[in-house]
Order: C-alpha cells, then sequence, then structure tokens
C-alpha cells in the first residue's frame, strides 16, 4: 500500500519568542520565531523584511559627537527638520534645490547629552519648545523661523536645568529634578505664580511626562504618578503606581492606542482597565524578556520611536563607539489584544540611533533619527542600510508537526511569499535541533525576477499603481528529502535586494513508526 502522504502548514505569525523552551515554542507556537532579525510582524499577517534607510540630507552637521536633539517641523508643506550638535541648533529643507544645515541658535551651556521637546500652538502660534537638562528651555518659532532662550527672572528659574517638557491644558510643564514647574495657561515662559504657574513636587527624581487620556502622566524613577484637572486652581496629582518607575524618558511612546515605557523589568504598558480613569501595568515584552534583558545590560542608553501607519514600537539601544552594523535593538507590532497576541516582536541590527522623531504632515508619516556620525536619516525607508545590505534573518523553532516521538520523512516544501521587486532568498531546513548523525539537505534558493507584485495598501506601492485583483501571494515549491522528529525553517537574506513577505509554508510529509 502506497505511503499516505499529509500535509501541514505554517502561518508566520506570532513574532520572536525568547522566553519559553525550545519544545514549548515549536508545539504551541508553530510559525512563530527562535530568531528573527530585521523582520518585522505586519498587520496584515506574515513577517516582512525591514525597510532600511537613507541620508535626509548629503550633507553632516558641524561637530563631533552624538547629534543631540531631532524635531520634525512642518513649515509651510514641506518637511523641515531641526538638530542639534554640540550646543548649536540647525534647521534644514530637504526639498530645497541645495539642502544644508543653517544655524539657528548656540546653547548658552552647550554641555549637554540630549534634547527633547514638546510641539504646542498658543494664540495660533506654532511652537516647538527644547529642553536640555542643563539650560534654560528654547522655543522655536515656526512663523519667525527662530529659536531663543527662555530669560532668567526670579520666578522663571524654576524651569532651568529642565530636562523633560509636556504641553497640557494649554500649559507647558518642565521636569526639573524631582519638581514638576508648570507656566501660566496660554503662556510659553510665565512662571509668575500669580498668573496661574505653579509647581508640584513629585517626590523622585522625574523621568518623563507624557498625555494620556486627559490626564499627565509624570513618570519617575520609582513611581508613576497622574495629573488632573484644568488649571493651578484644581490640579491634584494621585498614583497610577508606587512600585515601579521608568528607566529612560526617551522610552516612553505612545502606540496603538497605549502608551509604552521602559521598565525595571522590561517594556511596559499603561493601558485603561474596566475601571474608567485609572490604568493597569502589563509587561509587553514577556516574550522577548531575555533578550530585553540584555539589552538593558548592554545598552548605554536608549532611544525609541513609533511608525504609526504600521502600529510599530522601535526601542533602540545605544553604545557610543559601535558601529552602525552591528547596533542593537527590538521593535513591537500592536495587534488587538484578543486571543493573547497583543505585541509580535523582533530584533532589529544595523540600526544605530541615539535620538529619533516621528510625526504625520497631512497624510504622510515622516520619520527621522541620528547618531554620532553627523548625518540625519530618514528611517524605514529604501531597501539599505545607507547603502549596506540588510542583514535579514528568520528561524523556526524545532517543530514536532503533531507528535515528538514519531519520525517523518518529508518531501515538498511550498513557501507562500509576496516578493515587492526582484528578491534572491537562501532557505533551508534543519531536523533534530541540528544533532550530529542526522543528514541535514542542503540549502536553496527562492529568486523572484523582474517588477513587484501590485498589492493595494501596502505601503511601498501608491494608489493607481498596483494592480487591482493582483495576486497578493507567489507560491514557491521546493523538493526537499529528509526525516527527523522535528523540523525547523531558515530563512536569510543579507542583500540590498527588494522587500517581500513571509505570508505561509506547507510541508508535505509521510509518517514512520512510534519511535
Amino acid at each position: 500500500m502506497a505511503t499516505q502522504w499529509q500535509t501541514f502548514p505554517i502561518p508566520f505569525n506570532g513574532g520572536l519568542i525568547t522566553n519559553i523552551s525550545p519544545l514549548q515554542q515549536g508545539t504551541n507556537n508553530v510559525g512563530s520565531a527562535f530568531q528573527m532579525q530585521n523582520f518585522e510582524p505586519s498587520l496584515d499577517g506574515g513577517y516582512r523584511k525591514l525597510s532600511g534607510y537613507t541620508k535626509f540630507i548629503a550633507e553632516q552637521l558641524a561637530g563631533s559627537g552624538p547629534v543631540q536633539g531631532l524635531a520634525i517641523v512642518q513649515q509651510d508643506t514641506s518637511e523641515k527638520v531641526i538638530a542639534a550638535r554640540n550646543g548649536i541648533y540647525y534647521i534644514t529643507d530637504a526639498t530645497d534645490s541645495t539642502p544644508t544645515w543653517t544655524s539657528l541658535a548656540t546653547a548658552p551651556n552647550t554641555s549637554f547629552a540630549k534634547v527633547r521637546q514638546a510641539r504646542y500652538n498658543f494664540n495660533n502660534t506654532y511652537q516647538i519648545c527644547f529642553v536640555d537638562g542643563v539650560n534654560f528651555p528654547a522655543y522655536f518659532d515656526r512663523t519667525a523661523n527662530t529659536l531663543t532662550y527662555m530669560t532668567s527672572s526670579a520666578t522663571n528659574d524654576a524651569a532651568e536645568g529642565a530636562s523633560h517638557v509636556c504641553m497640557f491644558k494649554s500649559t507647558l510643564f518642565f521636569g526639573v529634578g524631582t519638581e514638576l514647574v508648570f507656566t501660566a495657561p496660554y503662556s510659553s515662559e510665565d512662571l509668575a505664580p500669580a498668573n496661574g504657574a505653579g509647581s508640584i513636587s513629585i517626590g523622585s527624581e522625574i523621568t518623563g511626562l507624557i498625555v494620556f487620556r486627559d490626564q499627565l502622566i509624570v513618570f519617575a524613577v520609582d513611581k508613576i504618578m497622574r495629573i488632573t484637572g484644568t488649571s493651578a486652581a484644581d490640579f491634584s496629582m494621585s498614583a497610577v503606581t508606587e512600585d515601579l518607575g521608568c528607566l529612560s524618558a526617551d522610552t516612553i511612546q505612545e502606540v496603538g492606542a497605549d502608551i509604552m515605557f521602559l521598565g525595571p523589568d522590561g517594556l511596559r504598558t499603561l493601558s485603561s482597565t474596566d475601571r474608567i480613569g485609572d490604568f493597569g501595568i502589563d509587561v509587553a515584552s514577556k516574550n522577548i524578556r531575555p533578550t530585553v534583558g540584555k539589552l538593558q545590560d548592554y545598552a548605554a542608553s536608549f532611544s525609541s520611536t513609533v511608525i504609526r501607519g504600521k502600529a510599530q514600537y522601535r526601542l533602540f539601544a545605544y553604545v557610543e563607539g559601535e558601529q552602525s552594523k552591528i547596533a542593537k535593538g527590538v521593535l513591537g507590532t500592536k495587534f488587538v489584544d484578543q486571543g493573547g497576541q497583543g505585541f509580535q516582536w523582533a530584533e532589529t541590527k544595523g540600526f544605530k540611533v541615539y535620538v529619533a522623531d516621528s510625526q504625520f504632515i497631512g497624510e504622510d508619516e515622516y520619520r527621522v533619527f541620528a547618531n554620532n556620525d553627523g548625518y540625519v536619516y530618514n528611517m524605514d525607508l529604501g531597501t539599505s542600510l545607507d547603502g549596506e545590505n540588510i542583514d535579514a534573518i528568520y528561524e523556526s523553532p524545532y517543530m514536532p508537526i503533531n507528535d515528538p516521538q514519531v519520525r517523518k520523512t518529508f518531501y515538498k516544501l511550498d513557501f507562500y511569499i509576496k516578493p515587492f521587486g526582484a528578491i534572491n532568498i537562501k532557505a533551508g531546513i534543519r531536523f533534530n535541533q541540528n544533532k550530529v548523525g542526522y543528514i541535514q539537505p542542503s540549502t536553496f534558493n527562492i529568486t523572484q525576477t523582474g517588477g513587484a507584485t501590485g498589492i493595494y495598501s501596502d505601503n511601498t506601492t501608491k494608489f493607481g499603481s498596483a494592480v487591482f485583483g493582483a495576486p497578493r501571494t507567489q507560491s514557491y515549491i521546493n523538493q526537499v528529502v529528509g526525516s527527523g522528529e522535528t523540523i525547523a525553517i531558515r530563512i536569510e537574506d543579507k542583500s540590498s535586494d527588494a522587500s517581500f513577505l513571509l505570508d505561509t509554508a506547507i510541508f508535505e510529509f509521510a509518517t514512520e513508526d512510534r519511535q
């Protein structure tokens, strides 16, 4: 009697998991990743090879050391960027015929590490307030195209050395050590109590500020507090939690209608509970707890950004003297919290980021970052890391395919992949944890020549250029011969070729006797 072949589909889903045993992962999380580098879990399903980055303009910022701050500015209909290096603020417009960095102002004291900012519009005047932890706050006026510093006075001196800034209830709040200092309503610089300004003592070093669900969330090293009310007359403070805090202001981001931050036990979310106005704290990075722990031990500092169109959070570990090509980080895509999905994770490599910013201008989302080489880069753009290959790796866990005690003979592997242009991917399978004594099949190439498959809603395809009804995936059939109790898939692409999306793999196999 002929051997009965069976099929086993593997949908690429679940993201990187590093906190459970390989057998558990291969049994319960088929299609997840034992290793996933420079792929992103896609909201459309599957894993997509990351886009890279390109220079914002060709000119370097003058000076040395890290770029200390970045801010995207919408001026007229164009995207401009403000950057600070060695205490000097510059501005440029990438749409200029020969874009260059033009000096705006020099800080009184240039010895600061990092700049943070808040955007606001008081009295129809668009401004950005910058703080650096050393000087008085500085203000960029979009209309005048100028940057000026708050002047010293008996009341204004309370804001000197502010490290954090946030706009809440038409008021600017500054984090200065353990104090929360706020301006009079609709004023950038008035700190006179008689005019409605004031201060609130947090009782612990402030590590970040963000507005969430009509409340000002104040992160400190060992607690998280909330400010409610509308003005100095009724501002009040209460605890979100006094059991943990935030380790770095530059990890705080709003993503997927939630707030992400780095706590002592990993990346956490600040999410609403059933009780209106209250919060529940949840570890979002539990699936990659060991990975995040290694980053915390490894990094000198952190930065982060969001890609809102992908519901994606990116965290970057920064080490000053490290080459860009080996810089580490993680990214998480926020899925609807049902079925235990939450965030799906991956690792990044080759993204060295000290400061970053992302903003929508009209319908377009812009993302920029910088490190210590003096250039500003567009993130999530292009098929290379500014000319260097993207090193993308996916490796599944070793999957028992229904029963870890039954030996299977495999005959065929069918990949369903979306190519977005010409690709040449190296793929392979391994049996039984790659143990000595098992014959392992040779790797093979998956190739696609010619143009991209048109996918409506894909962020690389402009409306009107995609072919309606074009196939979402293409099938790549590979004959394989080998046997084992468990099997794993590995896919590698170290190139500047087009991106692609891993959708599903299907094994065809026959079972042998139980061992």
